[in-house]
């Protein structure tokens, strides 16, 4: 099915070298939001949590404009990711060629992903990110809400609350530990940082990472002259 495999925005572009469009201005500004939330979120919870950070609280004016600040940041994250997922989450549902993806990882580390199956607009590493932080940013908001001082922990009960904050940190702990992932990743697969700023990958990029989106957008003879 079309829409499991590329965007109404994607096209491919003649030229030398072929150039592909992958990601709109839209979407990239809303990743970047999301980027310096999630970067923020992570210091301010840190500050708060441990002790060595927690000097650095002085820099935006100490430990409570921190904690007052922070829920705040995570009402932006989600609303910018959540723009995302309405967007995306249809190009990371689960293919049969994801398993063979799994069993092969040993080619995806090496580079060696001519002897891979096909892949789509994302491979399977892509959509566990995008699925654990659809999955973590929920639990995050409800948790976060429920030990929000300001507006809603009045309405929880105290053990509740207390259940909700264990579970916020070992969430947050995780989210990290999946943006840092994912950050090394963009970082080791060359072109990939670069799709995000410019919105805009190599045939040569298209062709060895992603040939089946590529190959259904040619199908679908989603070309344009530049």
């Amino acid at each position: 099915m079309t829409h499991k495999l590329y965007e109404k925005y994607d096209y491919v572009h003649k030229g030398d070298p072929v150039i592909v469009d992958r990601y709109t201005k839209g979407a990239r500004i809303n990743h970047w939001i999301g980027a310096i939330s999630m970067i923020l979120l992570a210091f301010t919870g840190l500050m708060m949590y441990w002790p060595p950070l927690f000097p650095l609280a002085n820099l935006v004016g100490g430990g409570q404009v921190v904690r007052t600040i922070h829920p705040y940041i995570g009402v932006v994250m989600v609303i910018s990711f959540a723009g995302l997922f309405f967007r995306f989450w249809r190009l990371n549902i689960w293919e049969n060629s994801d398993l063979k993806w799994i069993v092969d990882i040993k080619d995806v580390l090496e580079g060696d992903e001519e002897r891979l199956p096909m892949i789509g607009k994302y491979n399977f590493g892509q959509k566990c990110i995008f699925w654990s932080m659809s999955i973590g940013l929920i639990i995050l908001i409800v948790s976060g809400f429920m030990v929000w001082q300001a507006y809603f922990a009045p309405f929880v009960p105290i053990e509740w609350q207390r259940y909700a904050l264990l579970t916020h940190s070992l969430v947050a702990a995780c989210i990290i530990a999946v943006w840092i992932f994912h950050v090394y990743a963009g970082y080791w697969v060359a072109g990939s940082i670069g799709a995000m700023i410019k919105g805009k990958i190599s045939g040569g990029f298209a062709w060895a990472h992603h040939r089946k989106w590529y190959i259904a957008l040619l199908r679908a003879n989603r070309i344009k002259d530049r």
